[in-house]
């Protein structure tokens, strides 16, 4: 891998060929792969330029790649390491995984993400999981690598292959949708009915300093199908709900976006809470209350991996204020499996 990045820094313009672990891959993934030290968002943009070819073809970052095509990488900017100690920088970032770790075994690991921390690198974020997972890399070099993300704000279980094979296996579970989460949220209001699916086309905004994602028609360019199974849970007084939520597909933004399209977003959201003179709940911290709970998905070597994550602070202390049970039934369970 360290002989690849070196290959790509040069001025020279350099074609790969897709291998069998990356057939089925997305095109933005597969450049994270190859090349962990570009930023996730030089890589959106050189792709969105037409800097990558497929077969000579322009393509979008999420297009799947297949096995043999030939793949035009351009020079790259592969971001220098920071200056550090690096033995001690690596023990506390294997620390620090080590105790969000809710499950391990020789070829997968799930975190508990807590809130505020990235995911992934990007313009002036330094501390991120992604970095941190450098420092588990094992002997052979094979380094741990994400099988799919949550945002800063969000909490909870976080899939992690330790193993070139998992990685496949897992990001093939989840083109194929067997990979099964369960988010909890709570809610401004109680969406009626109490249990439903919200199925929507979603595109990416820019604006001035952020992105968001917004419901779009069908056809519309660079517009993704995006389905949400939700159930309420249990409710305050008619004005918050507990919602158990199931995401079918897994667009960025997905259920913060699908939430307000309901009317009812999610509490302590800053980009998609527009309720105005919303009287926030004494008590409450203004944090997102959104938390990954579960993940279930079939492990690479058999059987199934089922994980659940436990309330974070924040929400813990909303749910002990609102007499909320988080061992209560969780509803969603019954939602079809699409």
């Amino acid at each position: 891998m360290n002989e690849q990045v070196a290959a790509n820094t040069g001025k020279g313009v350099q074609t790969v060929t897709v291998s069998g672990d990356e057939d089925g891959m997305r095109l933005d993934r597969f450049f994270e792969a190859r090349f962990p030290g570009l930023s996730f968002s030089h890589i959106q943009r050189i792709i969105r330029k037409g800097e990558v070819r497929v077969n000579g073809k322009r393509a979008q970052p999420k297009d799947r790649i297949q096995k043999g095509q030939a793949i035009r990488v351009p020079p790259l900017k592969i971001e220098p390491p920071k200056p550090r100690d690096n033995a001690s920088a690596d023990q506390k970032d294997r620390a620090f995984l080590k105790s969000i770790t809710l499950y391990e075994d020789d070829d997968v690991m799930v975190l508990n993400k807590p809130m505020g921390l990235s995911v992934q690198g990007g313009s002036g974020t330094r501390r991120h999981i992604d970095g941190m997972l450098g420092s588990l890399s094992s002997k052979d070099g094979q380094r741990p690598r994400l099988v799919h993300r949550l945002d800063k704000d969000t909490s909870g279980c976080l899939l992690v292959a330790k193993t070139r094979f998992a990685a496949a296996a897992l990001a093939k579970n989840f083109r194929s949708r067997s990979a099964r989460k369960i988010y909890w949220a709570l809610v401004a209001g109680v969406p009626r009915p109490r249990q439903g699916r919200v199925s929507t086309f979603l595109a990416k905004e820019e604006r001035e300093d952020e992105s968001m994602m917004r419901i779009a028609r069908h056809g519309e360019e660079n517009a993704s199908h995006a389905v949400t199974y939700y159930a309420v849970v249990e409710t305050a007084a008619h004005k918050l709900a507990w919602l158990s939520l199931k995401p079918v597909t897994g667009r960025t933004h997905q259920l913060r976006a699908h939430t307000e399209h309901i009317g009812h977003p999610i509490i302590g959201d800053e980009k998609y809470f527009r309720i105005e003179n919303y009287e926030f709940p004494g008590g409450m911290q203004n944090k997102l209350h959104l938390l990954a709970r579960r993940i279930a998905i079939p492990h690479p070597r058999g059987g199934t991996i089922d994980v659940t994550a436990p309330l974070p602070p924040h929400m813990q202390q909303s749910w002990n204020l609102l007499g909320f049970d988080a061992k209560r039934y969780d509803p969603i369970v019954d939602a079809p499996e699409e």
